[in-house]
């Protein structure tokens, strides 16, 4: 790359200089050395500052705006919740439940949870034991495999008055993820008009 020259050059022949004052004849006819710094001071008596070099302001770095954490966004969430302007998302809930088979597209999850897909049949287990609502729900699940059904929801409730949790919802998870995973290719928390996390939209293999 070929570099410019430069317009002021203070320093050149500074060098020369050097070499070429080091000995010089006194009023006494006497040769002296000078030193260095004494030829480097007679270089450089013509040098002048160049003010506008002084007067450039540095350089200050943009401002930049933290990002709002996701903590933030969540309280204010929660804000316009207890203000009447929002609602929550089920989705960020701990009682919230989703599965997809590993070689199904993720995005089949969210148009579940949607509701995209017709609901063509469903059972209720309000008001069952335990081993009443397993047993039922190997039935309900036998039968809608039998239909070659594509889309079930079962309603579970969510638990809140059992000293024991959602013991029904926790059934049906060991079921999904048990004896019928084989024939279960998603399942997701259902919509609020629909049980929202009372109950669960499931998807099934046809064959």
């Amino acid at each position: 790359m070929k570099t410019s020259k430069l317009s002021h050059t203070p320093f050149k022949g500074l060098k020369e200089a050097l070499k070429n004052n080091k000995f010089i004849l006194s009023e006494n006819n006497m040769i002296e050395i000078r030193t260095d710094e004494e030829i480097f001071i007679d270089a450089m008596a013509d040098v002048r500052e160049i003010k506008e070099f002084r007067e450039i302001p540095p350089k200050t770095p943009p401002k930049i705006e933290p990002a709002p954490s996701r903590a933030d966004d969540s309280l204010e969430d929660l804000k316009r919740v207890v203000k009447g302007e929002g609602k929550i998302r089920l989705s960020d809930t701990g009682e919230y439940i989703e599965w997809v088979r590993p070689n199904i597209r993720k995005d089949i999850l969210q148009k579940l949870h949607q509701r995209n897909f017709s609901i063509q049949d469903y059972i209720d287990l309000h008001g069952m034991t335990l081993s009443e609502a397993e047993e039922a729900l190997s039935l309900f699940f036998r039968e809608a495999i039998r239909k070659r059904l594509f889309c079930v929801k079962v309603v579970h409730g969510r638990g809140l008055r059992s000293p024991q949790g959602p013991v029904l919802k926790e059934a049906l998870k060991r079921l999904l993820q048990g004896q019928f995973r084989k024939w279960v290719i998603a399942y997701s928390t259902a919509k609020d008009c629909d049980g929202g996390l009372g109950a669960t939209y499931i998807i099934l293999k046809s064959n």
